[in-house]
């Protein structure tokens, strides 16, 4: 499918989105037109962030000010300054919390060429001793804002230049890992950063969704061979769409969900023996008949059945009912 395909119009939609991008960048990174393609509803804003770290840290206060955005995503630099807009809505995308020493350990000091166009012209700036030093300053007043409910991290598992998971996790429980690099490409957009944005848009407009479980084994993970049962994936991502998906195990499978189902499978897997005690609107499971599943309240869909043999079926159900 054509990149364009993937659009959420209804996402945002009639929302203002302030994009921070990464060190040596510009406003017009492919990123932010990337989030454009994506939510075509949404009006998405992405300046060129001033090189200077002070300079930059003001202004980015006082557009956020002026423009009193729904929401902030940031990557890598921008995720830093995202961190630090107190009072809205953000995603810090592999956040650069200490960007002083990841600038002196992977790029050094000199001249350094813009990743992208900057609508001034400048092509390069020099990197100097000054210039990261105003960067520590600038990342000395991260954590200092309460509103933990309205920051979520996001961080590659691939991420070999910044690593800062864990001094984030200790200040915001909203902090998950995602299958992907540094550098957000399509994938890690699609995956990961459009459902966390997808969370935050139901929390804002108080949009409740009805909720469907599913159970892991069998459905989703082949127990014979250890892989993705055909088409659950992309199934599961079609119900993480309309529905607040939960998975059930009744053992760990938190590393196998971790590796194919990645963000939208974030704090929703619950384990259990006792599927009679859950509430749901719905139960997708390929062994109803045990762990309680014949006295669940709910709407018993009996994967591996008919109607339901495969997921192109079940997920043609659920398509029909549209998110009721």
């Amino acid at each position: 499918m054509e990149f364009y395909e993937y659009a959420r119009p209804e996402l945002m939609a009639g929302k203002k989105i302030l994009y921070f991008h990464g060190f040596a960048s510009a406003g017009s990174t492919g990123t932010a037109q990337r989030l454009r393609t994506l939510m075509p509803a949404a009006t998405v804003i992405s300046p060129d962030v001033p090189v200077e770290p002070l300079e930059a840290l003001d202004f980015l206060h006082r557009l956020c000010e002026k423009e009193q955005p729904d929401l902030i995503v940031g990557t890598s630099m921008g995720g830093m300054f995202a961190e630090q807009m107190a009072g809205f809505h953000r995603i810090c995308v592999n956040p650069a919390l200490n960007l002083a020493e990841t600038i002196r350990k992977n790029m050094g000091l000199g001249k350094m060429e813009f990743q992208n166009p900057r609508a001034d012209g400048q092509t390069s700036f020099l990197v100097t001793k000054g210039l990261l030093e105003d960067f520590r300053k600038v990342t000395e007043q991260k954590f200092r804002s309460d509103d933990s409910d309205l920051v979520w991290g996001l961080f590659g598992r691939e991420d070999t230049l910044v690593d800062t998971y864990g001094e984030f996790h200790a200040h915001y429980r909203q902090a998950i890992r995602f299958n992907g690099e540094h550098r957000l490409n399509e994938k890690a957009i699609l995956h990961a950063l459009l459902p966390v944005i997808q969370w935050v848009d139901d929390r804002q407009e108080k949009r409740s969704r009805k909720t469907v479980l599913i159970n892991v084994d069998d459905v989703l993970l082949d127990t014979r061979n250890g892989n993705p049962v055909n088409d659950a994936v992309k199934g599961f991502n079609s119900l993480c769409r309309h529905y607040d998906v939960y998975l059930l195990c009744q053992e760990d499978r938190q590393a196998w969900i971790d590796r194919w189902l990645d963000v939208p499978a974030w704090d929703r897997v619950i384990l259990t023996t006792h599927k009679e005690l859950l509430l749901g609107d719905y139960l997708i499971d390929a062994h109803s008949g045990e762990a309680g599943g014949k006295s669940f309240m709910g709407t018993v869909v009996p994967f591996g059945e008919e109607p339901f043999r495969n997921w192109a079926q079940t997920s043609g159900f659920f398509g029909r009912l549209g998110g009721q």
